[in-house]
């Protein structure tokens, strides 16, 4: 039995950890699949309103493990493409898919498709010793994962460009600078940072949360009359749901909201 993905139950949200430290919590197929079970496992538990990634050790994930499964052999290359279809691709998917707000902690470095699985979180810290680096060109390969996609969107495509085609790494502090996460702080506290975070989107409208994840999934294929579309749309579930009625009272009554599981 293996524990490279720990799960941590809490009050309201649960905390999943990489925990694979002597090789930087590089990922193959039975740990991805593993931690797919467990994304799965949280967003059908009514109790878990929100979800903590982080890593163990001195690194948050160094992408794809280079074992046997993944090197040029007697039989012929690797199906790198079935690999990140059947596995990378869906972790991808899953965290933005999810009715469940996802913060990301980037403990050290964040390499290749680990890069990709904290950019695809909702909200990302990483210690301003944290280095995030598309590592593909140093071994042939393209960037996957959604790297792409995240980059262009978040750094602009000059940089995007520029981190793909020269593998260079860069830093929290330089990853915040750039808007590529939401911030970058010291290590000493970044697991605290991320842990209260956590514990506050617990509590919070978990229905209007994950609203708000579907808006931000469509806005960069949306025009503005189709985003507008969509968000009257959400609004309106919202405006009937149990959270507006309590957000309403509690601001009447002059009391922190109480938003329901």
């Amino acid at each position: 039995m293996t524990d490279d993905i720990r799960i941590e139950p809490r009050d309201g949200w649960r905390k999943i950890t990489l925990n694979a430290p002597a090789r930087l919590n590089a990922v193959n197929a039975p740990m991805l699949t593993r931690l797919l079970a467990a994304l799965d496992d949280a967003e059908a538990d009514p109790t878990c309103r929100a979800l903590l990634l982080t890593g163990e050790g001195r690194g948050f994930c160094a992408g794809q493990e280079l074992g046997a499964d993944v090197t040029p052999g007697p039989n012929g290359p690797p199906d790198l493409e079935a690999l990140a279809g059947t596995y990378h691709h869906e972790v991808v998917r899953r965290i933005r898919a999810s009715r469940l707000p996802v913060v990301c902690a980037v403990n050290g470095v964040a390499a290749g498709a680990g890069a990709s699985f904290a950019l695809a979180c909702d909200i990302v810290l990483a210690a301003k010793t944290a280095r995030f680096v598309q590592a593909f060109v140093k071994i042939g390969l393209v960037p996957d994962s959604g790297a792409s996609f995240f980059l262009t969107r978040t750094v602009g495509e000059a940089r995007a460009r520029a981190l793909a085609m020269l593998g260079d790494a860069i830093d929290g502090e330089t990853a915040a600078a750039w808007g590529m996460i939401w911030k970058a702080v010291d290590a000493a506290t970044l697991m605290p940072e991320a842990e209260a975070l956590t514990a506050q989107l617990a509590v919070g409208p978990t229905a209007a949360l994950g609203a708000m994840k579907q808006m931000f999934q469509a806005a960069p294929v949306n025009d503005l009359n189709a985003q507008l579309d969509l968000e009257a749309r959400l609004q309106g579930v919202a405006g009937r749901g149990p959270e507006f009625a309590e957000g309403v009272r509690a601001f009447q009554e002059k009391r922190p909201p109480v938003f329901p599981a």
